[in-house]
């Protein structure tokens, strides 16, 4: 009988945090776009002839918003299978806040008519920002972690 070391042990935890935390982005990721589908098929069909036209505008805005932010939790759940680095989960989470409060809140200003739900969409634009910013940065570290060398010229 072979016994494990124990940190062999913490590595086999932590290999199945970082895949689990991999596979809660890539399950966010299908979640946003499916919504954002659903979404983008409710107000080509049922929105159009009920909204008007800038706030169809609108509506098809917080669909795009979400959509591309979507994909990008995909890129953040291959980025953290790639490396245990933080900013890629901070990315993340910073990337559903985001889309939570811009697309959100551009849903409600248009569903309700209620003005003040478009305070919280610079809100949720800032976050998509940072989460950018703290893709970018991971990606930084995680080429100084790996001792790259990119080709000049």
């Amino acid at each position: 009988m072979t016994s494990r070391s124990p940190l062999s042990t913490v590595g086999a935890f932590a290999c199945r945090g970082i895949v689990r935390m991999a596979h809660t982005f890539f399950l966010l990721g299908t979640l946003f776009a499916g919504l954002g589908v659903a979404a983008g098929a409710f107000g080509a069909h049922s929105l159009k002839a009920i909204l008007a036209p800038n706030m169809l505008d609108v509506f098809e805005t917080a669909v795009r918003y979400q959509m591309l932010h979507a994909l990008a939790l995909f890129v953040v759940g291959w980025a953290v299978v790639a490396s245990p680095i933080v900013w890629f989960r901070v990315a993340g989470w910073t990337f559903v806040a985001g889309i939570a409060l811009f697309s959100g809140s551009l849903y409600m200003l248009t569903l309700t008519g209620t003005p003040w739900y478009g305070a919280l969409t610079p809100l949720g634009g800032v976050s998509l920002l940072l989460g950018w910013m703290f893709l970018g940065w991971g990606f930084w570290k995680h080429r100084q972690t790996r001792n790259v060398t990119m080709p000049k010229g």
